[in-house]
């Protein structure tokens, strides 16, 4: 994506008259305590805007995507694709399996790296035609079971997916033909996710915020291909199996092997590449809890990498600007106690007495406002519409005091061990939010309640001290108060987005938009499907058409989602002209194609655009306002599809097809 250098500039400029004003006439130095605030913040805002800039400045550099790759050459490199595994579930890990062997690929071998030893894994990789390997020994989690599985393997190159994650049938077709070139060690694409993350899920957010990922991979990994500085990211990627061996295999002195692996392959002279579609889809995590032990883990295993051989601050062989972006990327964790900093500003004068800031009225409309204004309005569009500028702090502000926690214990020598993220449904109705998450945002919500309070009424702080003697102009007042009202109202959604929304089982289920006909004893109904999941599918139906007198027509039947077939149907809920069923009993041939509908086939996953905040902020607050209701027929959470390319309208014009049918923030 181009980059405009006027962008670029302008906010530069903006950003360098702002820090001159910040560094010159705002800060409160008028006693000790006030000085050290007054720093402490100020200190704060260094650290996030020099990530900012860094990142703005990097999309400056030349573009460099990746080349689109040849054809295979002939005869193909052997592959030998391995699937980490400890405690998945058994269909999980078999759904993923059976999307490996799917690939379109002459040599490829599938191997199962089971680190939990269950027979029943074994039983199914003899059905499926994988190999199968347990270890006795469970060193260096993740790293270890990947080491464990190289040396049992001998094919040129090596393709990693996690258990959860399912590859789209061209995935080999459009990574392998890039290693044509002998220097290029590794190839990596996008995570993408089949199920909406707690955060979206929570507050029903599916059609209007995009996972946090996303700005990572449409915005950071790109910039990163230009420099040659590309981040391994765990799953989804193919790597030369000679660049593993020259720099000993996967790293084992981190959980995050990927980050310090794909340091060492680059540090050793290899070239590496970023292919930018989405050719693979895993699942998130699904629950808040979950998710916030996620992150926990990355955050803590990209810090210890700067206690391996594999630091980028020291290691050989990587260039400047190689050393700067890989050590931006892992440095980027000490944003979160900045972004606490940041968070607890507004109570220093509520609480204290004491301004950390102090603001004049022309500065703030000739400084301050058109600084975070361009922010604002730009975000969107420098990353590629991939993230907004205010709704994406959500993610930083649910997982905020759990991530501070885990980076000051990793810099303090204690880093948080590993710990695989649940891939299971844990329970069924309702469950309360987990006391770890919620208990901390509650107590920060009542501080912000109290400064908030204080500076509303007037009322002397209770804790102010000699600190409030300097007067407080208007300016300063108003503004820490919006400051404060602001945290308020982001810390109420981040409580909301606590209470995990109930659900039955963790089958993803999808919004896929496609003409149908239910056939029954009496005729052939017209309709559209709506959702639909390996379980089951909902369909609106031609208007006059009384789903609930479907149930006395007999078996049913529908026809237009796999060419030539059609899949028994069973009514399980109808409302006014829609219907919601199971699939009845499915042959391993029907199965197999639903599943290549549903998880494999080309083109599955459309690239989303962040629709315009001013639009989506009344619906975000209005959500935190209604109650949780469990995932059911017709209320269910849903990641949009692009249909099959056969189910694609006439092309309009001889050489530009019509574009599909999908939702309107979808590109």
């Amino acid at each position: 994506m181009t980059r405009l250098p006027w962008a670029v500039l302008l906010l530069t400029l903006l950003g360098a008259r702002y820090l001159s004003w910040r560094l010159s006439a705002s800060l409160n130095l008028a006693t000790p305590l006030s000085t050290t605030l007054s720093l402490l913040t100020l200190a704060a805002e260094l650290v996030l805007l020099a990530g900012f800039f860094l990142q703005l400045w990097f999309t400056l550099l030349p573009q460099r995507p990746a080349p689109a790759a040849g054809p295979i050459p002939m005869p193909a490199p052997a592959i030998d694709v391995l699937v980490p595994s400890c405690g998945e579930p058994a269909d999980l890990v078999e759904r993923c399996l059976r999307g490996c062997l799917a690939m379109d690929y002459p040599a490829l071998t599938v191997w199962l790296l089971d680190d939990a030893g269950r027979p029943e894994l074994a039983e199914l990789c003899d059905r499926l035609g994988c190999r199968y390997l347990a270890r006795e020994d469970h060193a260096h989690a993740k790293a270890g079971n990947l080491n464990h599985g190289l040396r049992h393997c001998q094919g040129d190159l090596v393709a990693v997916f996690d258990a959860d994650v399912v590859p789209l049938r061209p995935f080999l077709s459009r990574t392998v033909g890039l290693f044509t070139d002998a220097s290029v060690g590794f190839v990596q694409t996008p995570q993408s996710y089949m199920n909406a993350d707690p955060v979206m899920r929570n507050l029903r957010l599916e059609r209007w915020l995009l996972p946090d990922e996303e700005s990572f991979y449409r915005w950071i990994q790109p910039t990163r291909q230009n420099l040659n500085a590309v981040v391994c990211a765990g799953t989804s990627f193919v790597m030369r199996r000679d660049a593993l061996e020259r720099v000993g295999g996967f790293e084992t002195a981190t959980p995050s092997e990927d980050l310090a692996t794909g340091i060492r392959i680059t540090a050793a002279g290899y070239r590496n590449h970023y292919v930018s579609e989405k050719l693979s889809a895993g699942l998130a995590p699904f629950t808040a809890a979950a998710m916030a032990r996620q992150r926990c883990r990355w955050g803590s295993g990209s810090l210890q990498t700067l206690r391996t051989g594999a630091d980028p601050l020291r290691i050989p062989g990587l260039s400047p600007l190689q050393r700067l972006a890989y050590s931006e990327g892992i440095l980027h964790w000490f944003s979160f106690p900045a972004q606490l900093v940041l968070l607890c500003t507004p109570l220093s004068l509520g609480l204290l007495g004491i301004a950390p800031i102090l603001i004049g009225g022309e500065a703030l409309v000739s400084v301050a406002l058109p600084f975070f204004l361009c922010q604002v309005l730009l975000t969107r569009w420098l990353s590629g519409h991939a993230r907004a500028a205010i709704l994406p702090e959500l993610y930083r502000w649910i997982f905020l005091l759990p991530i501070c926690a885990a980076v000051v214990s990793t810099a303090l020598g204690r880093p948080r061990r590993f710990r695989v993220t649940p891939k299971a449904v844990a329970g069924i109705g309702a469950t309360g939010p987990d006391v770890g998450l919620l208990l901390p945002l509650l107590v920060l919500l009542g501080l912000q309640l109290l400064a908030l309070g204080n500076l509303a009424s007037g009322r002397q702080p209770l804790l102010a001290g000699q600190g409030a003697a300097l007067p407080v102009s208007a300016t300063t007042l108003g503004v820490l108060l919006g400051w404060s009202l602001l945290n308020g109202l982001l810390l109420l959604l981040a409580i909301r987005s606590c209470w995990d929304r109930p659900r039955s089982d963790g089958v993803p289920w999808f919004a896929l938009s496609l003409p149908v006909r239910l056939h029954h004893q009496g005729g052939m109904v017209p309709g559209r499907l709506q959702a639909i999941s390996a379980t089951g599918a909902e369909l609106s139906l031609e208007s006059g058409v009384d789903s609930r007198r479907l149930e006395a027509s007999g078996p049913l039947t529908l026809e237009g989602l796999l060419p030539g077939q059609t899949l028994p149907f069973v009514p399980v809920a109808q409302r006014a002209a829609a219907v919601g069923g199971t699939w009845g009993p499915l042959t391993p041939l029907l199965r197999d194609q639903l599943e290549t509908l549903l998880y494999r086939r080309e083109g599955l996953w459309p690239t989303l655009r962040a629709p315009f905040e001013l639009r989506t902020l009344p619906l975000v607050l209005l959500r935190t306002l209604q109650r949780i209701r469990p995932e059911s027929w017709f209320r269910r959470s849903l990641i949009p599809q692009l249909p099959p390319l056969e189910a694609l309208p006439l092309p309009r014009h001889a050489d530009r097809p019509a574009r599909a049918a999908v939702p309107d923030h979808v590109q």
